[in-house]
């Protein structure tokens, strides 16, 4: 696995990277999340090479990283990266040939990646006159065109429409399935939620929260549950558990519920004072727990 420990990087009298630990398995997509200047793409261009760190390692499958290991990592940055007067599938198959492929062998590799973004009807234009959304898909092909170990993608739906990010998406699994290591930055809580096995949260340079989404959800300390209708004996039975009562909207009160709760019991309680005719139990979505961490002390890292 890709394994990040004790990792620190400035530049000048900045920290922009004070502590940050985490590792991705093979197989596995890791979302790095944080707010701007929180240290995500530093920490990515350190995995890459492109900065050194001041202290700490970065190792591939027990290896510390060198320049043979890096030729089989890929990586997608923030802004385009092409050549904007070549041709499409002219410029997959260049990416291959730096990436160490033979000529027959990137060209039937850039064909697979064209069919598999849907962008094969653009191979012979420039990538210049593309759509921000087509040229966000050439640069994944470029990316990826030699089936690399690791996979980094720095904001990969930004300005990307609903069909195109959804392609990216489904890219993205396609490269997790064939045993890739990816790491992936996003402001697009709403997509990575779904793509990604694993979060690291960062905020000014350390790690505030790391764990698959149920563990971050476990760490969360109650749930907002919404019922209805809205009756005086109802409130009564929330209000035994302890609950807190939020806004009543359309008929149906909210009320935030500890999250070691007992909620099979609640409702049994709620339907015995009912009637009740909706019961619906809220986990907290990523972008509530972002939030949250953002603000929290930074997760202490292993020695």
């Amino acid at each position: 696995m890709l394994v990040l420990d004790h990792v620190r990087r400035s530049f000048g009298n900045v920290a922009a990277v004070r502590d940050i630990g985490f590792s991705v398995a093979k197989a596995t997509v890791l979302g790095l999340l944080g707010p701007n200047g929180a240290g995500k793409t530093t920490t990515m261009r350190m995995i890459l090479g492109i900065y050194p760190p001041d202290s700490g390692t970065i190792t591939w499958m027990t290896r510390p990283l060198d320049a043979a290991l890096r030729r089989r990592f890929g990586y997608i940055p923030e802004e385009r990266g092409l050549y904007a007067q070549m041709r499409v599938r002219e410029q997959i198959v260049y990416f291959g040939r730096l990436h160490g492929l033979e000529v027959a062998g990137a060209q039937a590799r850039a064909d697979y990646w064209l069919r598999a973004l849907g962008i094969e009807a653009y191979a012979r234009r420039a990538s210049g006159e593309l759509s921000k959304g087509n040229q966000q898909k050439v640069q994944m092909a470029c990316a990826v065109v030699h089936d690399p170990d690791v996979l980094v993608l720095d904001e990969p739906f930004a300005g990307l429409d609903p069909v195109n990010a959804e392609a990216m998406v489904q890219a993205i699994r396609l490269l997790a399935g064939r045993g890739a290591a990816l790491v992936l930055s996003s402001h697009q809580m709403w997509q990575i939620e779904n793509v990604c096995d694993a979060f690291c949260i960062i905020g000014a340079g350390l790690v505030r929260a790391r764990g698959t989404l149920a563990e971050l959800r476990a760490q969360y300390p109650t749930r907002i549950v919404r019922v209805s209708p809205d009756t005086a004996e109802i409130q009564a039975t929330f209000e035994r558990f302890g609950a807190s009562r939020g806004p009543s909207t359309d008929g149906a009160a909210s009320y935030t519920v500890a999250a070691n709760a007992d909620f099979g019991a609640l409702l049994r309680a709620a339907v015995a004072a009912g009637p009740v005719t909706s019961f619906d139990r809220a986990e907290p979505s990523l972008n509530d727990i972002y939030l949250r961490a953002i603000e929290r002390p930074p997760e202490p890292l292993a020695a």
